[in-house]
């Protein structure tokens, strides 16, 4: 099963079924057994749906699949859902999907069970396309993982995704009866850069456009790596399918590695021990995309290259950018693509939607709660009918302007809407979270001059993990998890504040400001920023109705930063042991309320694994590390006077 797609609910079902009858034969309590009572009768619900959706769409729809020719004789495979009444005339716009992700199924007389963003839009009309992106699946020519923007093509046969998504769009106008000549283009994660790509010197007839989690930068932000330390869970497994060789076109894909032969991805990826390894016992050299990850260690022209902010310029198209919270992949691409696009102040308008979801969670699911989180209300369902529908029929089809804001934000921690004319919001200020001795965290300074550090050791043999729980397959959990298990750990310090007499609620930049040192001459430092719930907050978690919340520590934004890259991403530069360093990082943004009777914390540790690879702690090419290169190292956070470290924020006044 491709990673972005969901297993049956009736599969589910299944697993909750028999989980009912354990209950019933263990007499664990009518609390759970009506919590999966309701959870069963929610999954028959979701079942019958998508029964009732998947005949609309065989009633309403006609399949049709045709390969598209591009400017240089490639062709592209689409598969293509016009309404079966145009032919009374009826003229509808174009809803375009790009991906790498596959079309299927395929075969004329094979459907969809739903269409479009969601099925709002196949109830309403819609012509919908999804196409296979060059050199993926039933696609010809070769796949290049985010191919580089090429601004001044040479000849007309020079190629890219923005010039393969004008040349769709402008087939797709000439040749598919029915349409009335303006197109739409959605897409989440890869297919969100897709659409990214759509809307660089776009095509005349593409009028609305939704980057949803977009892949923008593999390097500094999104998927692969964060501030230049390796992602190595989430990346070895995507990779392992995505990357695999395609001789030639096919509907299957490569199926991902499998054989972990433990449940526990700590001990898998401790046992397999430095990156290289990986092509030693596993790739063998054959996955060009690992490959290319081995090879580019820095911040250089071929990450450069690959980002589509520098060329978010002349945007025609109306644009809404929508990401999540929680989004445990692409937190970094919407905010990115939205702000690239903002930047260069373009004349049709240009929209940020964040939500409290994980990596396309607005997509499915009502969006009430995430883990032991509620949200109060159903926020994807609100999204679906609210905000993106509206906004694609507006521009599509000439319905009523929703008069949507400029950014439309879930506030977590209130668990409210946000309307803002800009992002941020005008009535904020930078305000800094200090470090104090002993664990203490203020946003005033501490008032001693004399020198004060707190001291750790980081272990490359004995990294902190990512998340309490035991799994092989990274998740999404640990971006909502419960940090108790992480904060008992010596080595991972932990700052926290007097109880709050008032609400805090920041909205936009979160970012690290550390001074460090380290016996060794490379470390990472990992910060998270956490809401310490009071010890009389109620037992009210929708995944388990008798989980203790008092005291429970929710991670509200978390980031890694590689050290020798503090001065340059292109150019890096080892500790000297013993100096002190600023190290100063991104930790992407954030809008949380703190409320009145929780505490702030801060963790700070040296290893996120095995989420993040481990720092040999030595100034190294880290993809070419030996294990004799992995050593300990002291690492020291100074808390005063001029090397007082802090995070920042930015408060709503």
């Amino acid at each position: 099963m491709h990673p972005f797609q969901l297993y049956h609910p009736l599969h589910a079902l299944i697993f909750k079924v028999t989980l009912l009858k354990k209950a019933h034969r263990s007499f664990i309590g009518a609390g759970l057994l009506l919590f999966l009572f309701f959870t069963a009768n929610t999954l028959f619900a979701q079942s019958a749906r998508i029964k009732e959706d998947s005949i609309y769409v065989r009633t309403h729809y006609t399949k049709m699949e045709r390969m598209i020719p591009m400017r240089d004789g490639v062709k592209l495979y689409a598969s293509i859902y016009v309404p079966k009444d145009i032919s009374t005339g009826a003229k509808y716009p174009i809803m375009l999907n790009r991906t790498p992700y596959s079309s299927a199924p395929y075969g004329d007389t094979l459907y969809k069970t739903s269409l479009g963003p969601s099925m709002l839009f196949a109830r309403d009309g819609y012509i919908f396309v999804y196409q296979d992106v060059r050199g993926k699946y039933m696609s010809e020519g070769d796949f290049e993982a985010y191919r580089p923007f090429i601004p001044k093509k040479k000849n007309k046969t020079d190629n890219d995704e923005s010039s393969d998504s004008y040349d769709t769009i402008e087939w797709l106008i000439k040749n598919i009866e029915g349409n009335n000549g303006r197109v739409g283009t959605w897409g989440i994660s890869a297919p969100g850069y897709y659409t990214t790509m759509t809307n660089i010197e776009a095509h005349p007839a593409l009028k609305a456009s939704s980057p949803q989690a977009p892949v923008t930068d593999w390097y500094m932000g999104d998927d692969r790596h964060h501030n230049g330390a390796f992602f190595l869970m989430g990346t070895f497994s995507f990779i392992s399918s995505y990357g695999a060789p395609r001789p030639t076109p096919s509907p299957r894909g490569k199926p991902g590695f499998s054989a972990y032969g433990t449940p526990d991805g700590y001990e898998f990826y401790k046992n397999l021990g430095p990156i290289k390894n990986v092509n030693e016992k596993i790739f063998k050299g054959e996955n060009r995309i690992w490959n290319q990850l081995m090879e580019h260690e820095t911040y250089d022209e071929f990450w450069q290259s690959r980002t589509p902010v520098p060329h978010l310029k002349n945007i025609k198209p109306a644009v809404m950018v929508v990401g999540g919270w929680f989004d445990q992949e692409d937190l970094y691409g919407p905010l990115k693509t939205y702000q690239g696009i903002e930047n260069n102040k373009p004349a049709s308008p240009n929209l940020l939607v964040m939500g409290p979801w994980i990596h396309g969670g607005w997509s499915r699911g009502t969006g009430e709660s995430l883990g032991n989180i509620r949200f109060g209300s159903k926020t994807s369902e609100f999204y679906q009918k609210e905000i993106e529908f509206p906004f694609f029929n507006h521009y599509l089809k000439d319905k009523p302007n929703p008069e949507l804001p400029k950014a439309y934000i879930f506030e977590t921690g209130s668990n409210e809407w946000k309307k803002y004319d800009q992002w941020p919001p005008k009535n904020t200020s930078e305000k800094k979270l200090y470090l104090h001795p002993n664990g203490k965290l203020s946003f005033s300074p501490t008032p001693t001059t004399a020198p004060a550090f707190d001291e750790y050791t980081g272990d490359p043999a004995k990294p902190v993990p990512y998340t309490a729980e035991i799994r092989n397959i990274r998740g999404s959990d640990f971006m909502y998890e419960d940090q108790r298990f992480a904060a008992t750990r010596p080595d991972v310090l932990v700052y926290e504040s007097e109880v709050l007499t008032e609400d805090v609620a920041i909205s936009g930049n979160v970012f690290a400001n550390l001074f460090v040192s380290t016996t060794g001459t490379d470390a990472d430092f990992v910060v998270k920023l956490i809401d310490v719930y009071p010890g009389n907050a109620p037992n009210d978690s929708p995944e388990n109705p008798r989980k203790t919340m008092g005291g429970f520590q929710l991670l509200v934004r978390g980031e890694v930063m590689r050290s020798k890259f503090r001065k340059s991403f292109t150019v890096p530069e080892a500790m000297v042991p013993g100096k002190i360093e600023n190290v100063k990082f991104d930790m992407q943004d954030a809008a949380h309320r703190f409320k009145k009777g929780h505490k702030i914390m801060i963790q700070i540790q040296s290893s996120w694994f095995p989420l993040v690879d481990r720092n040999p702690q030595k100034f190294v090419n880290i993809y070419k590390a030996e294990e004799s290169d992995f050593q300990k190292a002291n690492h020291r956070v100074y808390t005063s006077s001029n090397t007082a470290s802090y995070v920042g924020v930015r408060v709503i006044e």
